[in-house]
């Protein structure tokens, strides 16, 4: 089993350059966008793996 790295909703934006609530708005709107992960009841988190993909995909389409 592999282990992933997870972050939260704050880091995925982070790292993307956007503010929360457009993560929240892709993860709804987009469906290409990498969907979170519920770790608990409490607890939504998007895989880096994931987002890692999207980003790589993204730059294929923009080159």
């Amino acid at each position: 089993m592999t282990p992933y790295t997870y972050l939260t909703v704050r880091q995925a934006a982070t790292r993307l350059a956007v503010s929360v609530p457009t993560v929240w708005r892709w993860a709804r709107e987009r469906p290409d966008f990498p969907k979170p992960h519920r770790l608990g009841p409490n607890c939504t988190r998007w895989r880096l793996s994931d987002l890692e993909e999207w980003e790589a995909k993204r730059g294929e389409v923009a080159s």
